[in-house]
């Protein structure tokens, strides 16, 4: 159960998303996309450009302190202080046609330039499934004139998180840095009504991809295991973010995560099935090109490129 008085004192990245991409404006992440074999089915990982945290040892890992996050960023190749926060979507080409997890900012014509670049039509996404509704995941519902950025697609959300978000008594008792949230994710899926569709963890939202629990970051929060053979590959959304910081602490947590304690938990356990059962993963705020085996090291874990 989320604590409302920590969702309180948290905020929320739903509030605080949407100003982030006007940052990334202009922002090269390179490379701009990313194929990943899985079976017979073809992960994209296409970035939208990025975001730069100007100084990430104030006021993002909420439970270190600033010297313990320098020493994090530097150790994980990264100088500090400030942190570049890539933003990136994953498609997964489908018989029945393409599947995006998460829409990405919508801040700029980013994502679209670079779906097409890696062979991807924008027109053939049937089914948009949000692993949640922060503002940098489902702002690119919209295209600049308001109207859906993907015509011919169905929408599919958890459906603790459409709960949530949709809930007025919730909204009533947000404090102000989360509360634009809810009138935002209200004017996201708008143009959508009639394609929403619902769903708990445990569905398949389309052939081999799987809805899985991952709450605390946001109420409802899934990710999503992309399966076919023996081949898997877990799209985790914001669960996990920033390796150098989380995977190697997993007992930190930034700012966004509405609960946190819930989001430690979280963490601990996708971190742990990740390096057990070797899957590979893919973070929509991991570094390009966003994808790596976990492995154990010391006290936390770290994320290998794949080969």
């Amino acid at each position: 159960m989320i604590d409302r008085r920590t969702l309180l004192a948290a905020g929320s990245a739903a509030a605080l998303a949407p100003a982030l991409p006007a940052l990334a404006q202009g922002a090269a992440v390179t490379p701009p996309f990313h194929h990943v074999m899985v079976g017979g089915l073809r992960a994209t990982v296409v970035n939208d450009g990025a975001a730069t945290r100007p100084d990430a040892t104030q006021g993002f890992v909420m439970n270190a302190q600033p010297a313990e996050v320098a020493a994090a960023l530097q150790a994980g190749g990264t100088p500090g202080p400030a942190l570049v926060n890539p933003y990136n979507v994953t498609v997964i080409r489908t018989p029945r046609g393409l599947v995006l997890l998460d829409a990405g900012t919508g801040a700029t014509p980013t994502m679209m330039v670079n779906m097409r670049n890696a062979g991807l039509d924008p027109a053939e996404v049937v089914l948009v499934a949000h692993t949640h509704f922060h503002g940098d995941h489902i702002n690119g519902l919209l295209a600049a004139d308001g109207s859906p950025a993907f015509p011919n697609a169905q929408i599919a959300v958890p459906e603790v998180e459409w709960t949530f978000w949709n809930d007025a008594g919730e909204e009533s008792r947000a404090n102000e840095m989360r509360r634009p949230g809810f009138a935002n994710a209200r004017r996201r899926f708008a143009p959508y009504a009639g394609r929403i569709t619902r769903f708990a963890p445990g569905a398949q939202v389309a052939p081999g991809i799987t809805a899985i629990a991952s709450p605390g970051h946001s109420p409802g929060h899934v990710s999503y295991l992309v399966a076919d053979g023996d081949r898997q590959l877990m799209v985790i959304g914001d669960a996990i973010t920033t390796p150098a910081l989380f995977m190697a602490n997993p007992d930190w947590y930034p700012v966004f995560d509405m609960d946190p304690t819930q989001a430690v938990a979280t963490r601990k356990r996708l971190l742990d099935q990740l390096a057990t059962d070797r899957i590979a993963v893919v973070g929509y705020h991991f570094p390009m090109p966003a994808t790596g085996m976990v492995e154990r090291a010391g006290k936390g874990y770290r994320l290998v490129p794949l080969a």
